[in-house]
């Protein structure tokens, strides 16, 4: 009886080893990813574009099966914007997230969607970039070596300042205001009457903090993310641009990809577009309101004196856009 027992359990022992390596055998091995990619970003971790970066990155995962594998590197650690679009060009980074000012220093016709208030309202940006001149834009990034993805959003740029609040268009004479490194931004601050100069995003504080510069210009939720209103209390809301921001990808790299795969970035890179203007809405006023518990003094402007900023930029318009009027009024007119 012993000896049956010590046989049964011997024969089912030889099964478990059996059929743990026939396991072990079949069991497809985790493979390492084709492509390991990385993305830049220059904002900080919890950031919604940089969450967009991640989940763009987590469907990518999920959809290639791990074959394309992307590391996102936020806060600005592969590069300012104009030092990540050369490294994008020839393929060193193959992801990022971009202003769109900052691509239209190298492709001018982009300057036309950038104008200073040109759009009513958020939903009037977004009915013109998710349509036919939306869609038509990102393609002419190809001639400058990216490969157009998605439209992200950035919000409403307004300015800030250090010692007086920004009241009326003669407030900004004898001021000296950071602008992102754009000809046109720059242009336009100094159609307003102030001195602009081009500074890193990461060096405004400091140079805010030490009166280098009297003021800058940018949305709620940078403004709140960099704590510019330590130093800068006074925000002015005139919301006088509304810089979409592009993901786009190296053109070299894409075109190394299948068109099976270039579908499938290109739709995760929609779909995280969706999922970042989402949670832009919650970051913005989430934003307002900590800058506001911390003593930011909020200035609007009236209707009146937003027309005044409105009708100094009529040179503006022609010098950086005399060949599009016809598409500016059809933008105007939607």
């Amino acid at each position: 009886m012993n000896k049956k027992l010590i046989l049964s359990w011997g024969v089912f022992a030889i099964m478990v080893i059996v059929a743990t390596c026939l396991f072990f055998i079949t069991k497809k091995p985790e493979e390492a990813p084709e492509y390991v990619l990385f993305y830049a970003e220059n904002q900080t971790a919890d950031y919604p574009t940089t969450l967009g970066a991640l989940r763009f990155a987590e469907l990518v995962q999920e959809r290639t099966g791990g074959r394309i594998h992307i590391i996102v590197e936020s806060e600005a650690k592969l590069g300012s914007e104009s030092e990540v679009l050369e490294q994008i060009k020839y393929g060193g980074i193959a992801f990022a997230r971009v202003s769109l000012s900052q691509i239209a220093e190298q492709a001018p016709e982009m300057n036309v969607l950038q104008l200073p208030y040109l759009y009513r309202d958020s939903e009037h940006m977004w009915r013109i970039l998710d349509g036919e001149i939306g869609e038509e834009f990102l393609k002419k990034v190809s001639a400058y070596g990216y490969t157009g993805l998605s439209w992200y959003d950035a919000g409403a740029r307004s300015f800030y300042s250090v010692e007086k609040p920004i009241t009326c268009l003669e407030d900004f004479q004898g001021m000296t205001i950071r602008v992102q490194e754009s000809d046109m931004m720059a242009d336009m601050v100094e159609a307003l009457g102030a001195k602009a100069v081009k500074i890193a995003y990461s060096s405004v504080y400091s140079a805010l903090q030490r009166h280098t510069i009297d003021g800058a210009e940018n949305n709620w939720p940078s403004y709140e993310a960099m704590n510019h209103y330590e130093v800068a209390p006074y925000f002015t809301i005139d919301e006088h641009t509304r810089v979409p921001e592009m993901q786009i990808c190296s053109a070299s790299i894409w075109e190394q990809l299948s068109e099976e795969d270039q579908e499938i970035l290109r739709k995760c890179a929609r779909e995280s577009a969706e999922y970042e203007r989402e949670l832009w809405k919650d970051r913005e006023e989430q934003s307002r309101q900590t800058a506001i518990a911390n003593g930011t003094c909020v200035i609007s402007l009236p209707t009146e004196e937003k027309e005044r900023f409105r009708k100094a930029m009529s040179n503006l318009y022609e010098t950086y856009c005399s060949d599009s009027a016809e598409l500016i009024k059809k933008i105007m007119e939607q």
